[in-house]
Order: structure tokens, then C-alpha cells, then sequence
């Protein structure tokens, strides 16, 4: 029988490039869903909600791995406290992997911090972990410009630099890392270039074909700070290949 990985967020971004690299590897995937569904292509869904536990304990029944993939704009802490318990209740899980952020211990704000938070939920668990940190995806660095773009005036934070990774890349990465032993903490995963947000900004609009006019402003305290010296960007590390104007052709052509 084939050993059962548990994927929170299995239904996510990430998780849907994730889970059939787990079932090509020959892995039964029960995968976390807010509601009822029914199994397919090899893939079991449990309806829980990891803000209250429920269903928890049922859909931890046999697992060996979770993969902790589900997140949000609150309560990533909470439902990793709740994820990690009620593993170590279960008593079969071995190797628990966590999806976190670069920078999550050094940028203040409350989305990293919670991130930071359930690293350490996990580091301190009685179970075995592998966590990586990732870059924000080009998705969310398409949406953040592209939402920024609907204004008539283009605010320009100054100083202001991202990484981003593929998404695909990281999945492919945390696949690896689910199907081998656990590792802590590894390598963090980012783009193969460093951006300022303003150029991020002039490629799309150069790509869409629009033009705004830009109005410079800088992003106080300490968050500032943070952004400004690179609290979430990596340098020396392995990185993905898939560059942002690659990205960007592909969204842009294919629209």
C-alpha cells in the first residue's frame, strides 16, 4: 500500500501543481478542502477546518506526511497549531514540511509574522519538519502591479525590491522535499533576479501597453527599513530559473 501524504491547501495555487507530482511519485494524497469532494484522479478530499479542528483527527487517520501548504491573511499560526497537535495526537506522521516566506522574522508585518510564528510551532513539534521559504510568486507579483495599474497615478514606493519565484518551481522544490527525509530548515527559493517594485511596474504596463504617471513616495518606520535593506530578497542562494519577463510574455500573450 502506497504511503498517505495529508496536503493542507492542496486545492490552492500551490497545491494543485503539487499534488500530482506526489501522485506520479507513486504517493496516495489526501488532500484538506473546506467542503465535500469527490476523490479524483487518485486524489482524496476531507472536508476541515483547521481554525477549529474539525475533522482533523479523521483526516490525519494513517498519515505519514502532511504538507502544510494552506495559508491566508490571518490565522496562519492558529491553524498551524492545530495542524501540528493534532498530528502528534495521531502518532503516525514522520515528516511534517511547512511552506513559509523570506523574511518572515524580519519584515514586521503581521502576514510574515505569523509565518514566523508557525515556523516555530513546527520547529519545536515532537515531529521530524523540513521548512523552506519562498519568494512571493510571480502570480502575486502580477496582481499587486496590476491592481496598482488601475489607478490614474502610479504610486512608487522608493527603495522597495522583490525576488519573485515560480510558483511551479517551488512546488516541484517542495515535492522533493516531501518525498525525502526530513531536513529543517533548507535553502530558501527565489527568482533568478532582484527587482526594484518600479521596474516591476514599467514592465507591466510596457507589456499591457499603458502608461501612467508615477508619484514617488517612500514607505515609513520600520517596515521601510526592512524592504529597503532586503529583509525579503536572498542572495548567494540556488534559485529558480523562470524569470519575471519570461512570466509576463506567457500571462500577457496568452490573455
Amino acid at each position: 500500500m502506497s504511503p498517505t501524504t495529508l496536503v493542507t491547501g492542496g486545492t490552492g495555487l500551490l497545491g494543485s501543481q503539487v499534488v500530482p507530482l506526489l501522485r506520479q511519485a507513486g504517493h496516495t494524497v489526501r488532500v484538506l478542502s473546506r467542503h465535500d469532494r469527490e476523490p479524483g484522479d487518485g486524489v482524496e478530499y476531507v472536508a476541515v477546518d483547521l481554525m477549529t479542528e474539525e475533522g482533523l483527527a479523521k483526516a490525519l487517520d494513517g498519515v505519514r506526511t502532511v504538507l502544510h501548504l494552506a495559508g491566508g491573511p490571518k490565522g496562519d499560526d492558529v491553524a498551524t497549531r492545530n495542524l501540528v497537535q493534532a498530528a502528534e495526537r495521531a502518532g503516525t506522521v514522520e515528516h511534517l514540511v511547512l511552506i513559509s516566506v523570506i523574511g518572515a522574522d524580519t519584515v514586521p508585518v503581521g502576514y510574515f509574522a505569523r509565518k514566523a510564528e508557525a515556523e516555530r510551532i513546527v520547529a519545536a513539534s515532537r515531529i521530524p519538519h523540513t521548512i523552506l521559504r519562498a519568494a512571493q510568486f510571480h502570480d502575486l507579483t502580477l496582481k499587486t502591479v496590476r491592481a496598482m495599474a488601475k489607478a490614474p497615478v502610479l504610486l512608487a514606493p522608493g527603495g522597495i525590491r522583490w525576488q519573485p519565484v515560480a510558483s511551479g518551481e517551488v512546488a516541484a522544490r517542495l515535492a522533493e522535499l516531501t518525498l525525502g527525509e526530513p531536513a529543517g530548515r533548507v535553502p530558501d527559493l527565489a527568482g533568478p533576479r532582484v527587482y526594484t517594485l518600479e521596474e516591476l511596474q514599467r514592465s507591466y504596463l510596457t507589456a499591457v501597453g499603458k502608461r501612467r504617471m508615477r508619484f514617488p513616495v517612500r514607505v515609513p518606520g520600520k517596515v521601510g527599513k526592512a524592504y529597503r535593506s532586503g529583509a525579503n530578497i536572498t542572495l548567494g542562494e540556488p534559485t529558480g530559473s523562470e524569470t519575471w519577463e519570461q512570466f509576463l510574455t506567457a500571462q500577457t500573450t496568452s490573455a
